[in-house]
This record gives structure tokens, sequence and C-alpha cells, in this order.
């Protein structure tokens, strides 16, 4: 099973109604070499300024990023060419990124690669230190930027703590 720590930008609360400006993703490994970032058009005409703003985007870029259809297509054959066995989504707060990514897949291609299942990594970390008051961003060494791509190795280095010196009981491939 592979681990792909997913990141996601947006320009409002829910999929469908606002749309996704960017994510990132990584495979989570020794190397943290294997990375996808995608920058996608909007698909409504609705966003919150606060929302978009988070990205650092404007509206008026965005409209210029590419196709949604084309970027779920190209990240689904990335996510089946970087995984071995059943890829496995996990992110930072997956109640709001995997509602993203599991909405456009969908969507846009009939199908989500990771199945039906995610992993929240800060859930995850509470479980492992038996302390449901803390969270992991400590264990980051990659500064968070809401670049989903750095903000996904960031989190992608802590699951590699919380397995290396934590002693989760992780594989990963």
């Amino acid at each position: 099973m592979s681990y792909i720590m997913v990141d996601v930008e947006s320009d409002g609360p829910i999929p469908g109604d606002y749309s996704m400006v960017s994510f990132g993703a990584i495979v989570v490994d020794s190397a943290l070499d294997k990375t996808f970032y995608s920058r996608l058009r909007p698909i409504s005409d609705k966003w919150l300024p606060d929302a978009l703003k988070v990205s650092g985007f404007t509206r008026e870029e965005t409209a210029a990023f590419a196709d949604p259809a084309a970027e779920m297509k190209r990240f689904s054959e990335w996510v089946r060419q970087n995984s071995k066995g059943r890829p496995m989504f996990i992110s930072d707060n997956n109640g709001y990124d995997w509602q993203f990514i599991n909405w456009y897949f969908h969507h846009f291609t009939n199908e989500n690669p990771f199945g039906y299942s995610s992993t929240n990594l800060g859930s995850l970390y509470k479980g492992l230190v038996k302390d449901a008051t803390v969270n992991f961003k400590h264990l980051r060494r990659t500064k968070h930027t809401h670049n989903p791509v750095d903000d996904a190795r960031g989190n992608a280095e802590a699951l590699l703590v919380m397995k290396e010196k934590l002693g989760l009981k992780i594989v990963l491939e």
C-alpha cells in the first residue's frame, strides 16, 4: 500500500458550489521525491474572497488555470503510476481535502483511484501519542506556505517522524 499525502486549496467551503483552486500530492517514502501539482480553473461562478486569498491567486488568475477534467485524469494516472498496491489518501484535514478530491474525481472521471477511504494525519497522531488535545504540526520540517506541494511535503515529513521516531507501525512503500 502506498500512502499519498494530499493538500487542497479552494475558493470556498464545499466542492460543486465552489472550486478547488490547486492541489498537491506527494508519495510518502524516505525520498519524498514523487510529487504532483495542479492548478484548476473555476467550475462555478461562486467564490469567497477570503478563501481564495489563502491560495495566493486572484480570481482572474484562476480563470486561466487548467481544465479540471483533464487535470483529474492526469492526477488519476499519476496516482496509479506512483502507487504500489492500493493507494491510501492521507491529509492533514481529510474532511476538507478528501471532499474536494473525491468530488472532483467522481464528477470528472467517474471514479476515485483511492476508493472510498481516507486517513486523517492529525487523528493518527492523537491516537499514537494517546492525547486528543495535541497536534502533529511541530513535526513538520517544510514550512506551511499554502502551496499545496509544500504543505503535503511537511505533512509527509511529520508522518515519517511518527514512523521513525515515535514507533508508528506503518508500511510505506
